[in-house]
């Protein structure tokens, strides 16, 4: 059930002010703030009004205006709305982006906010179909909730265990998600059940399903033609990190080559034969603990010292075979007196 945008006294924005000062801008990770700041610039200055960006069967479907796709999830029906929202990405997103790495994040959030509304469609359409109630055709859903739903999932699977604490009670962190579903919707009834619920759908077909192998495929494909270079980093969960590795001898010169390239990137580049090959490791970072991390480095170190070992050896050999004039006169000298 949509309202009319209502500001009143903008409580929520000051709320939301509060909680991102109090917690610092230099702790908040790029993107998370960026996203928090798309939306609230959205909130200020929509593209449109309220009721021709919310995304519903009716008006993508049957009218063709796939542009609410990218609009809905951006656009707050008030600054509660919005305060509530943006709390809760803050929370994930500064967890998610350092364990995940900012481009990966940035990533996951854009496939999330197309494909949670896509299950929407889908989810509303099958409800039209097997009840023949066309009134959820025309449910129109609005905000960033379904996208966060999905981030839960997420990060529930990168960090399980321990307990969230719903009205008092524990409930354990693999289960919150649809507890906290349920009980939205019973206190908020006009809130979108239905979008909260395409917003788990995704996070399962991330953690348990394909999409998350289908955007490693994507990814790579992307990166081995886009031939992206230069140094990268990523964010792990201690910050920026990322470890260099040189280039073998080139076979042309007959001279070592020691330009680095950062292969922690977030989106490795397994098909890319201009780059020499790194220690066995898996090549999406993203995807690593930060024990499988660890060990990559430590190896990425060893092969760095044996190449300098043996840089140092051949340089020794090349002064021995070619002495300076000045070694030439001392052995000369060496000779006379002797």
């Amino acid at each position: 059930m949509m309202r009319n945008r209502q500001r009143g006294s903008n409580l929520g924005l000051l709320l939301l002010a509060s909680q991102v000062f109090q917690l610092g801008i230099d702790n908040i990770p790029p993107v998370t703030l960026a996203t928090l700041g798309l939306n609230v610039y959205l909130f200020l200055f929509p593209v449109k009004p309220l009721l021709q960006t919310c995304l519903s069967v009716r008006e993508a479907y049957w009218y063709g205006d796939w542009a609410r796709l990218l609009l809905s999830p951006f656009h707050h029906v008030d600054d509660m709305h919005l305060y509530f929202n943006m709390a809760s990405l803050l929370w994930k997103g500064i967890k998610l982006e350092r364990k995940l790495g900012g481009a990966w994040f940035a990533y996951l959030l854009s496939v999330f906010s197309l494909l949670t509304g896509l299950v929407y469609l889908l989810l509303e359409t099958g409800l039209a179909r097997m009840t023949e109630d066309s009134s959820y055709s025309l449910q129109c859903a609005v905000g960033f909730s379904g996208v966060l739903f999905g981030l839960k999932v997420v990060n529930n699977h990168y960090h399980p265990g321990g307990a969230t604490y719903v009205m008092g009670l524990a409930i354990a962190n693999r289960y919150s998600c649809w507890v906290e579903l349920v009980l939205i919707h019973v206190m908020n009834p006009g809130t979108s059940f239905v979008g909260h619920l395409a917003g788990i759908l995704v996070g399962l077909l991330y953690t348990k399903g394909p999409l998350k192998r289908l955007m490693k495929t994507c990814a790579g494909f992307v990166t081995s033609n886009g031939h992206h270079g230069g140094q990268q980093t990523y964010y792990n969960s201690s910050g920026y990190s990322g470890y260099g590795m040189p280039n073998p001898p080139n076979a042309h010169s007959g001279q070592q080559s020691f330009n680095r390239r950062q292969y922690g990137a977030p989106y490795g580049d397994p098909y890319d034969t201009h780059m020499p090959s790194a220690p066995s490791q898996h090549p999406y970072t993203a995807g690593l603990s930060d024990e499988e991390q660890y060990q990559a480095a430590v190896r990425a170190s060893l092969s760095d010292r044996g190449d300098s070992a043996q840089a140092r050896s051949s340089h020794a050999t090349y002064s021995h075979s070619n002495p300076t004039p000045e070694e030439i006169r001392w052995r000369r000298l060496q000779r006379f007196t002797s």
